[in-house]
């Protein structure tokens, strides 16, 4: 039988690409679990963050940002991976930025209109707008554009406001058993969390486009009783990619692979031998089906 006193379900995060979901989440845990960059379109997949706490089991899931531009086929499948996660889902907390309010943002907006769980609107980065007076034109402006339930303004950045905000979402979660055992902090296999820290490394020291046209398959993930041997493949699209990848004598590939073992290492706590590989692989991020075979669903 439930304990009717422990509330358990689903939390979805949206909102447009780089309004911060992935630090938001990643902070309402407590470790990092998703990925986080300045760069738009960092969060490709759907990513499960499960918070247990002694009286509720909060699973939130962090989407790709809702963008405008269907562009490639790895656009368009991360906004069907992002619309998707609405469906089913207890609670959706949509995301905005304080003092902005993009096209991008009326279209989360479109899309939680249709949704049956309760909205909680959580608006990032008030600490940058001052005086807090300045707030109140802003805040009369969603009222009109996003139907919510609540809202919430806050900085994720700062710790105090995240009990606040985990108290807000609990209260709408059902009465229930927990999903997952409380020691979970994530469904994601170690092989899947292994490639995106290789990815992030890539997607902050790469400059412009060259992020967008490259991904991370896991070729080997072996534990021994001593270290995790990791055998990760770079995959991007252009032969002059794969250069600028690799770096001058392999200062950047060097680099991206010193950087995601450090990574790798805390979140495994064991040591780990990370070895990594550059392959052009034509087009790919606009071929459904070599999509797929990655992972991208």
């Amino acid at each position: 039988m439930a304990k009717t006193s422990f509330r358990c379900g689903t939390v979805a995060i949206v909102g447009r690409p780089n309004v911060g979901k992935s630090t938001l989440m990643n902070g309402l845990i407590g470790q990092k679990i998703s990925i986080t960059s300045p760069k738009p379109q960092t969060t490709r997949h759907r990513i499960h963050g499960i918070l247990t706490l002694d009286d509720a089991q909060l699973v939130f899931v962090d989407t790709p940002g809702i963008h405008l531009n269907g562009g490639k086929a790895l656009n368009r499948v991360m906004n069907r991976t992002a619309s998707s996660a609405l469906d089913g889902v207890d609670v959706i907390m949509m995301l905005v930025e304080a003092g902005r309010f993009t096209d991008e943002d009326a279209r989360v907006a479109q899309l939680i209109q249709h949704a049956r769980a309760p909205v909680v609107l959580v608006i990032n980065k008030v600490d940058k707008i001052q005086p807090r007076e300045k707030l109140l034109p802003y805040l009369a402006m969603l009222g009109e554009k996003v139907q919510f339930t609540e809202s919430l303004p806050i900085s994720a950045y700062d710790k105090k406001h995240i009990p606040l905000v985990i108290k807000a979402l609990t209260k709408y979660l059902p009465e229930g058993e927990p999903m997952f055992d409380e020691d979970m902090v994530t469904d994601a296999s170690s092989r899947f969390l292994a490639a995106e820290m290789v990815r992030e490394k890539l997607m902050r020291k790469l400059d412009k486009e060259l992020p967008y046209g490259l991904t991370v398959e896991i070729e080997k993930y072996e534990v021994t009783p001593e270290r995790v041997l990791i055998d990760a493949l770079i995959l991007v699209e252009r032969e002059g990619q794969k250069r600028i990848v690799i770096g001058d004598g392999g200062s950047m590939l060097k680099a991206v692979g010193s950087e995601a073992r450090q990574d790798l290492m805390r979140m495994l706590d064991m040591r780990v031998h990370l070895q990594l590989w550059v392959k052009v692989k034509d087009n790919w991020s606009d071929d459904e089906r070599a999509l797929a075979s990655l992972g991208y669903q």
